[in-house]
């Protein structure tokens, strides 16, 4: 990258920002990235700031407002090639080594302004992500659905800003298990802020069941309220998240596992996890497929404990008139107990 030599002689009054536009342009035909750290490096070392903490190790570079100015106009070109996201992100941090915030400044604006009916491009889902990330505040809400994000790896490259945010909104937005890696890696970190997570109407299954339940058991996860509605949760993601509800550590307040195909096999499961003391408020089985069998397992679970339950939603299910009964007779403590809308009707016949 750097000349040597008899080339390096003839080099040495290059002025540092056409030196700079070089190892740029280097750097962007690189597939791999493998030079995008040494060039936010090199960019951070051009201020005369830096210089002087480095000097004892560095020779100092001659500088001036308008080489600063040419070289911000240098990175902010390369931007506007035909680059990846991934290298105009790096351009991006290069701005930021140099004191320069103008693309956070314009992606406040953005945010701002009326968003409705304009789509983040790739590189704004990620500017918006770091930015979240790196603020020193804790974003209070989180939600995908101001954003109009059609791409996939658009809502892949912002789901990371749930790791500094109290409340998260990801309904409806085609994530998968994929996604719960990242969330449960979240979950996992310390002093999560995470208080509020709403995945509902996602592609989750029963993986996504298991990669949640891994970060609702760390230490370090202070989740109160979980809604899974709509996921395709089914037995496997039941016996998951009946593992984290039975862990002392377990903060959920709010379980929402409404319209997932849970049917009693998949309640029972859960109810093992209910047995053991916990400090669920609300459990939400709406639309789920239980029947008299699964009604009877959960109030047998929800009896054998001091249980601080206090409202169970098992609307469009079939309990039956013996289901509703060993429900309203066995957990009398409840504040609402909803079984409308029920009926054989809710339970397909196969």
């Amino acid at each position: 990258m750097f000349p040597t030599g008899k080339s390096r002689t003839q080099c040495e009054d290059v002025p540092l920002d056409v030196f700079l536009k070089g190892v740029m342009n280097k750097a962007l035909k690189s597939k791999t990235g493998h030079l995008d750290l040494f060039l936010r490096f090199l960019h951070g070392v051009s201020l005369e700031s830096n210089q002087r903490l480095l000097q004892d190790v560095l020779i100092h570079t001659e500088n001036n407002p308008e080489s600063v100015k040419k070289i911000v106009q240098n990175i902010r070109r390369g931007q506007k090639s035909n680059v990846s996201p991934e290298r105009w992100m790096n351009l991006s941090h290069c701005l930021i080594e140099m004191k320069n915030y103008s693309v956070v400044e314009e992606m406040q604006a953005f945010l701002k302004s009326d968003t409705k009916g304009k789509k983040l491009s790739l590189a704004q889902c990620s500017t918006l992500a770091n930015m979240i990330l790196m603020s020193e505040e804790v974003l209070d809400e989180l939600d995908f659905n101001k954003y109009n994000i059609k791409s996939k790896e658009g809502r892949r490259r912002l789901v990371p800003a749930v790791r500094n945010c109290r409340k998260a909104v990801l309904t409806d937005c085609n994530l998968t298990d994929q996604h719960c890696e990242i969330v449960a890696s979240a979950l996992q970190s310390s002093n999560s802020p995470l208080r509020e997570l709403d995945l509902s109407n996602n592609h989750l299954q029963d993986s996504g069941g298991r990669l949640l339940s891994i970060g609702l058991k760390s230490p370090n996860c202070q989740l109160n309220i979980l809604r899974l509605s709509g996921c395709l949760v089914k037995e496997e993601g039941c016996t998951a998240l009946a593992s984290a509800l039975s862990s002392n550590l377990s903060h959920l307040r709010e379980l929402d596992l409404s319209n997932n195909d849970l049917q009693d096999s998949g309640v029972k499961l859960l109810s093992t996890g209910l047995r053991r003391p916990n400090q669920l408020n609300i459990l939400r089985l709406s639309g789920c497929m239980v029947t008299e069998e699964g009604c009877a397992a959960l109030a047998s679970a929800l009896s054998s404990n001091p249980s601080h339950l206090r409202e169970l939603d098992l609307s469009y299910n079939h309990p039956g008139d013996s289901g509703e009964k060993v429900l309203s007779d066995t957990l009398k403590h409840l504040d609402k107990l909803n079984v409308d809308h029920g009926g054989e009707f809710r339970i397909p016949s196969v």
